[in-house]
């Protein structure tokens, strides 16, 4: 069954990533936001990753969880052979 919810979540932070390289481009004016796993959170706990995961999840929770997930990606080497959000959708899933 948790194998069935990773491509979800992975598909909720795909669709979090288009999302927010818009709202980068037009509300932050083409900046880098320093705050974007806050924004992740905040959007996937919204479109429902809590219905995904079969249990509640906090923004809180969830923006810590993705930037270490992402530190962790980043800096593995050597580097995974599947997209991060593959790779943290798994990790959301098991370990969150």
């Amino acid at each position: 069954m948790e194998a069935d919810r990773a491509p979800a979540v992975a598909t909720l932070l795909r669709q979090a990533e288009l999302e927010h390289a818009e709202h980068e481009a037009k509300d932050l004016g083409g900046v880098y936001d320093q705050e974007w796993p806050r924004w992740y959170a905040t959007y996937a706990v919204e479109h429902g990753i809590a219905d995904i995961l079969g249990r509640e999840v906090s923004s809180d929770d969830l923006a810590t969880f993705l930037a270490e997930s992402y530190a962790e990606f980043a800096s593995a080497d050597p580097r995974p052979a599947e997209p991060w959000a593959d790779v943290t959708a798994q990790r959301i899933v098991t370990e969150l």
